[in-house]
């Protein structure tokens, strides 16, 4: 378990993870345009009075306050929309994928960001959706077809050997494999360890390694996670300038961050890496961390 004194070391003084936990909950979905409109979806939500309100961030994005469970729903079976927590919204957008492109989706599943991203697309082009074991792909798989995805490739490779694949992308996520504490859960904060953050830190690197092999020259990466640890984060960042020769570039967006750090217990970072962005965790937002990536 750790110390909680870590993330006000992070965040500064004044952080309380319980006074978060215990704040009003708020769902968090977005519209699934390849099947109903962001108009007639407000119209649904009306209809069961809901109490909402729109995601600044994101025209598709609804914050959404009702006792009834939004993933039992018709509309969520139906793939009108997708429960997805508002700063995993931002990943995606920051990528901007356009209509007719190729885009590696590299750690896919289960699905969120690929769906986002044909959604974007407007179903054309085509996303290549990785992931690593038959669990995970059958959540990817049923999550594309209940939303009318129809662009998307599935594969099966471990991220770190996806680029014996030989193929090259002009655009790629990486939504890595992570810790998972930008959620404040209790458990996932219980269970989580220095030695396991060490250990997604150096499995993270060798997929960066991977995705820098994939990216074509002028290609452009984000990665992301949704934890709260340096070492899943910036120090990757650091790792993917340093030594793999990529570039950060200045995101921007109508969203609350901070910038990323620069150093943490005793490590300086490459000044580049305050580029990246940090989500603080709030009772509508999961802590996360987002850097575009160039090459």
């Amino acid at each position: 378990m750790i110390d909680k004194e870590r993330y006000e070391r992070i965040f500064g003084n004044g952080f309380e993870i319980e006074e978060i936990q215990n704040r009003e909950f708020f769902w968090s979905a977005r519209a699934n345009t390849l099947k109903i409109s962001v108009e007639n979806l407000e119209r649904r939500f009306k209809e069961k009075n809901y109490q909402f309100e729109k995601i600044p961030w994101i025209e598709e994005g609804f914050w959404i306050k009702t006792e009834e469970t939004l993933s039992k729903t018709l509309e969520h079976i139906l793939g009108y929309y997708f429960i997805q927590n508002s700063s995993s919204m931002i990943p995606p957008l920051t990528l901007g994928p356009k209509s007719g492109e190729t885009i590696l989706d590299m750690c896919a599943s289960p699905g969120v960001k690929t769906t986002h991203m044909a959604a974007l697309m407007q179903n054309t082009g085509v996303i290549v959706a990785n992931d690593i074991n038959h669990k995970r792909l059958k959540a990817l798989r049923g999550n594309l077809q209940r939303c009318g995805v129809l662009n998307s490739v599935v594969t099966k490779t471990p991220g770190e050997n996806f680029w014996k694949a030989n193929l090259k992308f002009s655009k790629i996520l990486l939504d890595a494999p992570c810790t998972g504490t930008g959620s404040l859960n209790p458990r996932i904060l219980k269970e989580t360890s220095l030695s396991s953050i060490r250990m997604l830190s150096k499995l993270q690197k060798n997929i960066l390694i991977s995705a820098s092999k994939c990216l074509e020259e002028d290609g452009e990466l984000v990665y992301s996670t949704c934890s709260l640890e340096p070492e899943e984060n910036e120090e990757n960042i650091d790792f993917a300038v340093r030594e793999l020769g990529l570039t950060t570039e200045k995101i921007e967006g109508n969203f609350p961050f901070k910038p990323a750090m620069l150093d943490w217990e005793g490590k300086k970072y490459d000044d580049s890496v305050a580029n990246a962005v940090r989500i603080t965790p709030t009772n509508k937002t999961e802590g996360f961390f987002i850097c575009k990536l160039g090459k």
